[in-house]
């Protein structure tokens, strides 16, 4: 299993991510909504950070594939499938109390 993929539950007191799992899971569908509710939660402030990542990669990603004329627009659906398919995985990870990074770019922290 790679580095990145290691669940780091262990850095979180467990009264943390039993208190903060919605606003976790939340957060793949709003990434600030955990900053807000519960902006002392280190567990939810994780995954928030995680799913700014997301919203960066997504964005930037479309953006450049809208831009490459034929190929981009190829690729496209497939790259939304794909970001489609880490913010569900990351969206069931802040629901049961997991801490995995994203695969690819999780490793990076804007949050503090």
């Amino acid at each position: 299993m790679s580095e990145l993929m290691q669940e780091q539950t262990g850095i979180f007191e467990q009264s943390d991510i039993d208190n903060n799992k919605t606003m976790a899971g939340l957060a793949y569908i709003i990434f600030f909504l955990p900053l807000l509710v519960c902006p002392q939660s280190s567990y939810a402030r994780f995954h928030a950070n995680q799913s700014l990542l997301l919203l960066i990669v997504s964005i930037a990603g479309t953006i450049v594939l809208s831009i490459i004329p034929i190929i981009g627009w190829i690729l496209m659906p497939l790259f939304g499938l794909a970001v489609f398919v880490f913010a569900v995985m990351g969206l069931i990870n802040g629901f049961s109390g997991k801490a995995k990074r994203l695969p690819i770019f999780g490793k990076f922290d804007i949050l503090k």
